[in-house]
């Protein structure tokens, strides 16, 4: 419970510092991810979570929070947005792939075939890439094939490192947009860079939270919400291991957001009839959604890495040279087809950090219309990152 406590305290902090601070410049996701960071490093709360030393309340919010709070945060989707979206998002997670991949190529050449890291030096970057297309089930398969969870300092190394980078990805995702907005032919790209110079330079009060996110709460919708939710979770987890019994893996994920969708076109007819049952649900989402960030700060374990030696100099050299390609790839692609900067940090982020991620990101830059985009194309990278982290050991 004390871990709770201070993961919901770090919500609060975060909201009262971009709301009555300068920090207002960053958004709250960003200052809640640094909060969890910091926590964990000074010993506050624990700095993930391992099979050794397993922390309950973090495995319980990427298991059933994190999906209830993309249920909630969906529900206001609207479907045509999606498809216009969705292109441009495809074509920028299939950039990012190539890119991750071709990173990975790179770092091997840089840090020498990895001497340090023995035999199972291939297959970490295979793992890299793996997990930085789809998520961590690609990062296991990989590591499993080949065994490099027999080989524990190396492993428990790549999982450190791979920690480190994606909490670091999601700060850089989070600012990229607007930094990199003076080159972008985009128009609301431009439209962003000059309001944040603006802001910049003006004093004043604080800006209100969006109005997205307040809404009135009642004890019955918030039930309701609840209990739509935490039904179509279970049931997506169910559907998805039948699935899997009969031969036909489909992500729980894609069943969840499939769910959500279809509920959130039928809310409005609803919300006619009986009054909208899902107020609240945002407000919720949002809730979730902060706790899952400070979660993600919480991973970013410093010390950790510290530990594994000169090994972490390999290993970091490898990640982080495969997520800066990356990087390069899609920002820069981005900029010389015009395409919105932050539908490139988002499909950035489904490729690095997953569909829970880019939801997040989705919400914090502003744009709820790559939310659902950036699940699928999340779901779309859980589908290759295996294969693609299979090829790139199998080349190496």
């Amino acid at each position: 419970m004390v871990i709770l406590l201070s993961l919901c305290a770090a919500v609060v902090l975060a909201e009262l510092l971009v709301r009555h601070t300068p920090l207002r410049a960053l958004s709250a996701a960003l200052l809640v991810i640094l909060i969890g960071a910091v926590m964990a490093n000074l010993g506050l709360i624990p700095a993930g979570s391992t099979p050794e030393a397993p922390v309950p309340i973090y495995d319980a919010i990427f298991a059933w929070l994190a999906p209830l709070a993309i249920f909630w945060l969906l529900l206001q989707v609207d479907l045509r947005r999606i498809l216009e979206a969705g292109l441009p998002m495809l074509a920028l997670f299939g950039i990012g792939a190539a890119g991750t991949t071709l990173g990975a190529l790179l770092g091997f050449v840089l840090i020498g075939g990895g001497p340090r890291l023995g035999e199972h030096a291939a297959a970490v970057a295979g793992m890299y890439v793996g997990t930085y297309v789809g998520g961590s089930v690609n990062f296991n398969a990989v590591a499993l094939h080949y065994e490099v969870t027999k080989a524990g300092v190396v492993f428990a190394g790549t999982v450190v490192v791979d920690n480190v980078m994606t909490t670091l990805w999601m700060l850089f995702n989070l600012a990229a947009p607007r930094v990199l907005g003076r080159w972008s032919r985009a128009p609301e790209d431009r439209a962003l860079h000059e309001a944040g110079a603006e802001t910049a330079s003006e004093e004043g009060e604080p800006e209100p939270e969006p109005a997205r996110d307040r809404e009135p709460l009642d004890p019955a919708r918030l039930g309701f919400a609840g209990a739509v939710g935490i039904g179509a979770v279970v049931g997506s987890k169910a559907l998805a291991s039948g699935c899997e019994g009969l031969g036909v893996p489909l992500p729980s994920m894609l069943i969840l957001t499939v769910l959500a969708l279809i509920v959130a076109q039928l809310r409005p007819r609803l919300a006619e009839r009986w009054g909208d049952p899902f107020v609240g649900a945002t407000a919720l989402g949002m809730f979730a959604v902060y706790l899952f960030l400070a979660v993600v700060g919480a991973f970013c374990d410093v010390g950790a890495l510290a530990r594994t030696g000169p090994l972490a100099i390999d290993l970091s050299i490898l990640a982080g040279t495969t997520v800066v390609v990356h990087g390069l790839v899609v920002f820069g692609a981005a900029l010389l087809f015009g395409l919105p900067l932050r539908a490139a940090a988002v499909a950035s982020q489904a490729n690095i950090g997953g569909g829970t991620t880019a939801l997040a990101l989705a919400r914090a830059l502003g744009r709820d219309d790559l939310a659902a985009p950036g699940i699928l194309v999340g779901a779309l990278g859980t589908a290759l990152g295996t294969f693609l982290g299979f090829l790139v050991a199998g080349l190496l």
